[in-house]
C-alpha cells in the first residue's frame, strides 16, 4: 500500500491539492480504459472540491459518478449526499444522466435497496458475484468518532466482507454504505479531513495498535493509493 500523509495549510488548499490528484487520476483513466469512475463522499468538507470540479472543462461523456454512502431519505431531502453533489457540481455540467450511479433510496426497506445498489455496481463493472471491482477513485471523509463512509464504530457493517454494499446505522437511522473490502479494492482512496475535532481519532487512525472496529478509518488499507489530505488544524498533532 502506498500510504500518503499530506498537512495543507487550509481548507482552500486541501480542495486544491485533492482536485489535482483526481485530475491526475482521471486523465490516467480516461487515457488507459475510456473512462474514470468516482465515488463520492458526503459532508461539509467536499462541498468546495465538487464546486472546483464543476469548473473544469472535463469529457463528462467519460466520467461515472457513484456514492459511497447515502443516508437513507429521499435525494431531494435537504440531508441527502447526493442532492449536495448534484447542487455542487453535477447539475451545472453536461453530464449524461446515465453516467450518475445514484444509490436508490425510495425501496422501503434499506436491505432492498442495498442489495439494489451491489446489484448494480456489479453489472456496470461487469464483476463476478464474489469479485470486488476497482473504482478510479474513492472520496472519504472521516468523523470525530473515526467512522468513514457509513461505517461506523461497533456496527455490523463493519463486519460485512462478502458483498460490496451493506446497510450502515448512525443512532437507528439506517444508511446504505460501501463495504470496507469494497473501499480498499480502489485503485486510490483520498481522505478529506478538516478541523481539531478530527485530532484525538486520527492520533488512533495513526497509531501502531489500536481496535479496528472502535476507530474504523483504520480498515481502510487499499491495495492501490491511499491518501491522506488533512487540514493544519486537524493535522497539528501528528507526530512529525
Amino acid at each position: 500500500m502506498n500510504k500518503q500523509v499530506e498537512v495543507l495549510p487550509d481548507i482552500s488548499a486541501l480542495v486544491d491539492r485533492a482536485l489535482d490528484l483526481i485530475l491526475a487520476k482521471l486523465s490516467t483513466a480516461i487515457k488507459e480504459r475510456g473512462q474514470f469512475t468516482i465515488a463520492l463522499a458526503g459532508g461539509s468538507t467536499p462541498k468546495p472540491l465538487y464546486e472546483a470540479i464543476a469548473k473544469q472543462k472535463l469529457p463528462w461523456d467519460k466520467i461515472h459518478v457513484f456514492w459511497g454512502d447515502e443516508r437513507y431519505v429521499p435525494p431531494n431531502h435537504p440531508d441527502s449526499n447526493e442532492l449536495m453533489a448534484r447542487q455542487a457540481w453535477l447539475n451545472g455540467v453536461n453530464i449524461p444522466s446515465s453516467n450518475i450511479h445514484a444509490v436508490p433510496t425510495l425501496d422501503g426497506d434499506p436491505a432492498v435497496s442495498a442489495a439494489k445498489y451491489e446489484q448494480h455496481l456489479r453489472d456496470f463493472f461487469k464483476s463476478s458475484p464474489q469479485g470486488f471491482p476497482s473504482l478510479d477513485v474513492v472520496l472519504l471523509g472521516m468523523g470525530d468518532d473515526a467512522h468513514t463512509a457509513s461505517l461506523f464504530p461497533h456496527t455490523p457493517a463493519l463486519k460485512v466482507v462478502d458483498r460490496l454494499i451493506t446497510v450502515g446505522n448512525k443512532d437507528a437511522n439506517p444508511r446504505i454504505t460501501f463495504t470496507y473490502p469494497f473501499i480498499n479494492a480502489a485503485d486510490s482512496v483520498i481522505f478529506l479531513v478538516a478541523g481539531a475535532n478530527k485530532i484525538p481519532a486520527l492520533a488512533q487512525v495513526f497509531a501502531p495498535v489500536a481496535d479496528d472496529f472502535t476507530y474504523p478509518s483504520r480498515l481502510i488499507q487499499p491495495q492501490g493509493e491511499l491518501w491522506w489530505l488533512l487540514d493544519s488544524a486537524a493535522g497539528s498533532k501528528l507526530p512529525t
